[in-house]
C-alpha cells in the first residue's frame, strides 16, 4: 500500500510536469520495456517456478540445500541477464520498432524513446536478481521486505521529478530514465541485505546448468507467458496505441496505474502469499487445507476487488480529475484517461482472480497449462483490440484487455475444477453473490451522489478532493454495511481474525 501511494505521488508529478505528450509517451514506453520483464520475472515466471522448488527443498532438505540451489540459479540468471542486456542495448532501435512501431513516423519521438530505453534497461538485471531474492524471502514467510522494495523506485523518481521542477535537471525524460536504473540497484541492495539478515543470502558459484537449474528453466519457459498474460496484453495495448493520436499511450498508462492499485495491493499480495502456502500444504499431503486456502484467497480477493471495480466504473472522471488534473494535464486528458479507466475496471476482478487461481497450477509445478490458455487469450486480445479500437480508439484497447481477462479466469477455473483440484465451497458460493449485490448497490449510490456533488467536483482542487473523499468514504460504508446485513461478511469471524492478528 505504501508503494502504491508513493506511486500515485510519482504519477501525479509526472502528469503535472509532462502531461500527456511526446516526452511522457516516450518515457512510458522506455520504462515499460524493462518493467515488462520485471513483472514477468518478479510476479510471473521466476516466482511461479522458483518458489515451489525452493520451498520444497527448504521443507525437505533444509536451509543449506535450499540456499545452494538459490545460488546456482542466481549465478546462471545473472549471466543470462548480462548477455541479454548487452544484446538489447545494441539492438534497441529494432526492439523499439517492434514495441512502438507507430513512433517510427515521428523521428524525434522515436529517437528519444530509444535513448531513454537504453538508459533505463540496466533496471532489468537488478530486478531479475531482486525477484530471486524476493522469492526466497516469501518462501520463508518473510513478505515485508519484498513488498516494500518498490518504494525505493518511487522515492528515486519523485526525487528526480523534484529536481526537474526546481530546475536542477533540464531533461525530464532523461532524469526519470536514470532514476529507474539507480532505483533498480537500490532495490537489489535492500533485498540482499534482508536475505543476509535472515541467514539465507546465497553465494554465487561458477554458472553451471545443473539438473536443478535445468528443471527451473523448463518450468520458467511456459511460465513467462502463462503468468504474464496481463502484462503481455498491456504491452500489446501500447503497441497498438502507438498508432493512435499522440497521448494515447499516456492515457492508457495513467488509467492502468489507477487500476493497478487494487490489483497490486490485493491480487499480487494474495498470489505471492498463496503460492508458498499451497506448495507446503501439497507437499505435506494436506489437500483439504489446500482447497480451503484457495477458497479463502478467492473470497478475500473478491471482497476487496468488487467494490473497487464498481467504484472505478461508476465515477472514473472524478477520480482521474483529482489525481492528475493540474499543470500540463488538462480536461481533455482527464476525459480520455477516465474512459480507459472505466473500461479497465470491467476486468479488474478477473485480473485479481487470475493471481489467486494461478498458484493452483504453479504449486503443482504445472506451468504448461496456463501458457496454453495464455496463448489463446493473447491472440483473442489482439483481435478484440484491433476491432474495438476502430470505433473506441484507446478505450477499445482497454476494453479488449478487460474482456479477455475474464476468458483467462474462466479457463483457469474450469480446468482446475475438471482436475478435481479446486471446488468452490459452500461459504464461497454463499458469499460471492451477496458481495456482488452489495457492490452494485454501492455503485448506484456513488453515481447518484456524484450527480448531486457535481458543482463540487467541477470546482477547485481542494473542493474536488473533499467531494471525492466523501464519495469514497460513503461508498465504503454502504458496501461493507450491506455485506454485513446480507451475510457476505460474518462480524464474529472478522472479530476473531482481528483478535488473532493482534
Amino acid at each position: 500500500m505504501g508503494s502504491r501511494i508513493l506511486g500515485f505521488v510519482r504519477d501525479v508529478m509526472i502528469a503535472n510536469i509532462l502531461g500527456a505528450g511526446m516526452i511522457s509517451d516516450a518515457f512510458f514506453i522506455a520504462f515499460k520495456f524493462p518493467n515488462l520483464f520485471r513483472r514477468l520475472f518478479g510476479e510471473g515466471a521466476l516466482n511461479a517456478a522458483f518458489v515451489p522448488l525452493y520451498a520444497k527443498r527448504l521443507e525437505g532438505e533444509g536451509v543449506d540445500e535450499a540456499r545452494h540451489f538459490a545460488g546456482a540459479v542466481a549465478s546462471v540468471l545473472a549471466t543470462a541477464m548480462i548477455i541479454l542486456g548487452i544484446l538489447a542495448l545494441g539492438t534497441m532501435p529494432w526492439l523499439m520498432q517492434a514495441i512502438a512501431p507507430g513512433f517510427t513516423d515521428e523521428p524525434e519521438k522515436f529517437a528519444l524513446t530509444v535513448e531513454l530505453a537504453r538508459i533505463a534497461f540496466p533496471y532489468l538485471l537488478f530486478m531479475a536478481l531482486s525477484a530471486l531474492l524476493a522469492g526466497m524471502l516469501n518462501a520463508t514467510g518473510r513478505f515485508a521486505a519484498a513488498a516494500a522494495a518498490p518504494i525505493l523506485l518511487n522515492i528515486v523518481l519523485i526525487a528526480a521529478l523534484t529536481g526537474v521542477y526546481f530546475g536542477l535537471f533540464n531533461l525530464p525524460g532523461h532524469a526519470l530514465a536514470h532514476g529507474v536504473a539507480i532505483a533498480g540497484a537500490l532495490q537489489f541492495g535492500s533485498l540482499a541485505w534482508a536475505c543476509h539478515k535472515a541467514g539465507i543470502l546465497p553465494r554465487l558459484p561458477r554458472p553451471r546448468l545443473t539438473p536443478a537449474v535445468k528443471r527451473l528453466m523448463i518450468l520458467m519457459g511456459p511460465g513467462i507467458l502463462g503468468a504474464g498474460v496481463i502484462q503481455i496484453n498491456v504491452m500489446i495495448g501500447d503497441i497498438l496505441a502507438s498508432f493512435l493520436a499522440e497521448g494515447s499511450v499516456s492515457y492508457l498508462y495513467y488509467a492502468d496505474r489507477v487500476n493497478q492499485l487494487p490489483l497490486g495491493v490485493v491480487g499480487v499480495a494474495v498470489g505471492i502469499a498463496l503460492l508458498p502456502l499451497l506448495s507446503r500444504q501439497l507437499k505435506a499431503g494436506e489437500t483439504e487445507a489446500a482447497q480451503d486456502s484457495m477458497n479463502r484467497a478467492l473470497e478475500i480477493s473478491l471482497l476487496l476487488t468488487l467494490p473497487a471495480a464498481v467504484a472505478l466504473a461508476a465515477i472514473p472522471e472524478p477520480i482521474v480529475s483529482v489525481l492528475f488534473q493540474r499543470g500540463a494535464f488538462d480536461a481533455q486528458a482527464v476525459s480520455a484517461t477516465a474512459g480507459a479507466l472505466g473500461a479497465f475496471a470491467i476486468g479488474l476482478p478477473a485480473f485479481v482472480l487470475a493471481k489467486a487461481l494461478a498458484p493452483g497450477f504453479f504449486a503443482r509445478e504445472d506451468t504448461k497449462t496456463p501458457v496454453k490458455i495464455a496463448i489463446g487469450v493473447v491472440l483473442l486480445n489482439i483481435i478484440a483490440a484491433l476491432i474495438l479500437m476502430q470505433s473506441l480508439a484507446h478505450v477499445g484497447i482497454a476494453l479488449a484487455s478487460a474482456l479477455t481477462a475474464w476468458v483467462n479466469v474462466a479457463a483457469l477455473a474450469l480446468i482446475l475444477r475438471k482436475r478435481g483440484e479446486f471446488f468452490a465451497d459452500v461459504i464461497l458460493r454463499k458469499r460471492v453473490p451477496r458481495m456482488a449485490l452489495s457492490a452494485v448497490a454501492m455503485g448506484a449510490v456513488l453515481w447518484i451522489a456524484a450527480q448531486a456533488l457535481a458543482p463540487w467536483l467541477s470546482g477547485p482542487l481542494a473542493l474536488k478532493a473533499g467531494a471525492l473523499t466523501l464519495l469514497v468514504g460513503g461508498g465504503a460504508v454502504v458496501y461493507f454495511g450491506l455485506c454485513f446485513i446480507l451475510g457476505a461478511l460474518d462480524p464474529r469471524e472478522v472479530k476473531a481474525r482481528l483478535r488473532r492478528c493482534t
